[in-house]
């Protein structure tokens, strides 16, 4: 889609976020299409853009949700996702959040340690609540893929191996509050190889065939998210590919599989445009200063993330620069020794595959108001998340009076 990024600076002002809805209606459809020979649930990681308007659009595409939130819980639940096609993860979830999530009646609770059973179990108890429960299985499998965003080993945080997963789903069976119903396995974001999915799913489905042996019979799969998008020059898995791997290997298992793609969805839906401010040089290094900043997109600065970006005039003088935004730290960048043409104060910047993990991660640090956002439906704009005010930043908070 060709985007008249002018016409959105002057009219919304930057920086801001734009995404291509229409780009998220064609990767829901890709993946749900590869898994039509089985019956699937897209439950869409919400973390990755969780915009209201992202969340509709996709339920009314039929997806559900994945949530490590009960805030992100009710924001699927606002626009219309389905309780039955919600599902609530995270390591660290508070009593108040499991007993909402029980009284909600979402489809399951992922649960990701025998202590976080145990309070599930009580709290399902106190309530006279039989508690649905899927538990994340961490099949010590390296991911290949950035350490901060690696989840599936056992130095990382999340799930149980396999021993403790069976004595949780024991327990299950062996409580009147706590039904078995599903299993997860994650074991990391921007994946491009498959090897490493086919063998962690291996593991999970032939812990079901063990489970089912002892009569614990299961009615989900759910084998995450993770698929990667292409930043640079990334190989990218078939999805189709991906797909018959999973069901290869949950051969002979009545299971509905569930998978939580996130950034596979919107990654490449979203552009973060930002305005250069002005140039220049300390030494012999050349800066471009911008108006956007590390709290507006901080996966730069966070991962050493490569976004590609691209300086919206006609100049053809490129050379070396950084490329960074106002924050008072040296960590505020977007891109460190790239090629790029001189500039104007004005100009516009376009910073891609910036629709996951963006917004999301966004703050007032410095006291900068967060950014709008704004949808294109098959070509219209529309504003779905106004720019916020310095009133909005300070709302919440109480001056002190001697």
């Amino acid at each position: 889609m060709s985007i008249n990024f002018k016409k959105l600076a002057d009219k919304y002002q930057t920086p801001f976020y734009v995404y291509d809805f229409n780009h998220i209606t064609k990767q829901y459809e890709e993946l749900k299409s590869s898994f039509r020979a089985r019956k699937s649930l897209i439950a869409y990681a919400v973390k990755a853009n969780s915009n209201l308007s992202v969340i509709k659009h996709l339920a009314e595409l039929g997806a559900g949700a994945d949530c490590v939130s009960i805030g992100e819980v009710k924001r699927a639940l606002k626009v219309g996702v389905p309780t039955y096609k919600i599902i609530f993860s995270g390591v660290g979830k508070s009593d108040e959040e499991i007993k909402e999530a029980l009284l909600l009646d979402i489809l399951m609770i992922n649960v990701e340690s025998a202590a976080e059973l145990n309070r599930v179990e009580i709290i399902s108890k106190e309530l006279n609540k039989v508690a649905r429960i899927s538990i994340r299985v961490n099949p010590n499998i390296d991911p290949k893929t950035h350490p901060y965003i690696s989840t599936g080993l056992h130095e990382n945080k999340f799930g149980v191996d396999i021993d403790t997963a069976k004595r949780m789903y024991i327990q299950c069976k062996n409580s009147e509050y706590l039904e078995p119903t599903g299993i997860h396995c994650h074991i990391g974001s921007q994946l491009t190889e498959l090897d490493p999915i086919k063998e962690s799913i291996n593991i999970v489905a032939n812990l079901v065939r063990n489970l089912k042996a002892i009569k614990i019979e299961l009615s989900f799969m759910d084998v995450g998210g993770g698929l990667g998008i292409v930043y640079k020059d990334e190989k990218l898995i078939n999805t189709y590919d991906y797909a018959q791997t999973i069901l290869d290997s949950m051969f002979g298992l009545d299971l509905t599989v569930i998978c939580e793609p996130g950034r596979f969805i919107v990654g490449n839906s979203g552009i973060f445009v930002t305005k250069v401010l002005y140039e220049k040089i300390n030494g012999n290094k050349r800066f471009i200063i911008v108006d956007g900043a590390m709290n507006d997109l901080i996966r730069p600065a966070l991962y050493d993330a490569y976004h590609k970006i691209e300086v919206l005039n006609d100049n053809k003088d490129f050379s070396d620069c950084n490329i960074v935004g106002p924050v008072c730290e040296s960590g505020d960048f977007f891109g460190k020794n790239i090629e790029l043409p001189s500039t104007q104060s004005g100009d516009l910047v376009a910073i891609y595959s910036a629709g996951a993990y963006g917004f999301t991660m966004a703050s007032n640090y410095n006291t900068r108001e967060r950014v709008a956002e704004i949808a294109l439906i098959d070509g219209e704009d529309r504003l779905i998340r106004r720019r916020e005010s310095f009133e909005d930043l300070i709302a919440h908070e109480i001056e002190f009076i001697k």
